[in-house]
């Protein structure tokens, strides 16, 4: 019976605290609204494609075939003929064409030895998926033959790309954690031992002491995060198989001073948020959980900065997917200055709100001690 007891105990202290209820499902709430408005934004709202390919050779049949399996998806192609086949290398290579379609003699006549070799951009979206289209089309046209594809972009530069996707999260998540460590104890601590009583029971105004968290916990973290982002730095060059000089000179001076103020945006945004929270939080273990949640959440949103280049300019007013989404066109060495500069003042904004939000909960008898 005494385990009945404790079981219907449990049950009880679940059910009958929405915190606790709020942070079980909470995840799987924000991560079907954030996927569900991820995949609205690419698929959803995505704009026709005028693909520009040169093509070489005999093959009107194969080539209508293409052009009619790239129209019913709502493309068009424009077919030019190849004159140049360096100049056309280049005008893939740069982005100015999307593939180059190069059929073997007398393509339509022959039932075999038939080869068609597909040259496209792998760092390209708009080239890879005229490549996808195309080879999928050719695969479904009847007649035996050889497909051969290469991509003008080098394996270790794709490569890259896919890193200045990943790395922007690799830095928010440790970020994160380093905010994390050193924000719970010294806010949901105090509160949970007493000791933050004692401070609101002093004279000094509550935005002082809002402040006064924010500030020293973001430099404190603001150091951890450093660390981290040097260690993944300095390891890159040698998963990618370039030396340390090339990876660096990949971008700017400006470009890194872009990069450090974003991170320095980022740190107190987190800090804010999660002192907000562990005010709000009765003790060190709930406000873990709530944080948990919250970091689940800018995880998310950092993977979601991969898909920044297709969902538009909007995302520059999403606190850190802004950041994110900066940081990977910088990683790409594209010019992205405004955005930077904009989501950096944004970041400060919002931060800012969120330390007024915190002077107000401390101000509130209720939250901070339950009455």
């Amino acid at each position: 019976m005494k385990l009945l007891a404790l079981i219907k105990k449990e049950f009880h202290r679940f059910f009958h605290d929405p915190r606790l209820i709020i942070t079980i499902l909470l995840p799987g709430i924000m991560l079907y609204v954030i996927y569900s408005i991820v995949g609205t934004a690419i698929n959803g709202e995505r704009e026709p494609q005028n693909y520009k390919v040169y093509v070489d050779g005999s093959a009107e049949a194969a080539v209508a075939f293409v052009g009619a399996f790239v129209t019913e998806t709502g493309d068009t192609v424009e077919w030019l003929p190849l004159e140049d086949g360096d100049a056309a290398r280049a005008e893939v290579e740069n982005g100015e064409a999307d593939a180059v379609l190069i059929f073997s003699e007398n393509f339509d006549e022959t039932a075999q030895g038939a080869t068609v070799r597909i040259l496209y951009n792998g760092a390209e979206e708009k080239s890879s998926a005229f490549y996808t289209l195309a080879e999928t089309a050719l695969n479904m046209y009847g007649m035996r033959f050889a497909v051969v594809s290469e991509s003008v972009k080098s394996a270790e530069e794709i490569g890259r790309n896919l890193f200045a996707g990943f790395l922007p999260f690799l830095i928010v998540t440790f970020i994160f954690s380093s905010c994390m460590g050193v924000t719970i104890e010294s806010v949901a601590g105090e509160k949970e031992r007493g000791t933050l009583s004692t401070i609101l029971a002093t004279s000094a105004p509550r935005y002082q002491i809002s402040i006064g968290k924010v500030v020293p916990l973001s430099c404190i973290a603001a150091i951890g995060a450093a660390s981290s982002f040097l260690g993944v730095v300095l390891s890159l060059p040698k998963v990618i198989g370039v030396s340390l000089g090339v990876f660096a000179g990949a971008m700017s001076f400006g470009g890194y001073a872009l990069l450090f103020l974003l991170i320095l945006s980022i740190v107190p945004l987190i800090i804010a948020t999660i002192t907000t929270v562990s005010a709000y939080a009765k003790t060190v273990k709930e406000a873990t959980g709530y944080t948990s949640v919250i970091m689940i959440l800018v995880m998310v949103v950092s993977l979601v900065g991969a898909f920044v280049g297709t969902m538009g300019d909007w995302v520059v007013c999403i606190p850190i997917l802004n950041a994110v989404g900066a940081m990977g066109m910088l990683f790409e060495g594209k010019t992205v200055i405004w955005q930077s500069l904009v989501s950096v003042g944004l970041n400060i904004v919002y931060t800012a709100l969120l330390v007024l939000l915190m002077t107000k909960m401390l101000s509130s008898e209720r939250i901070m001690f339950g009455k």
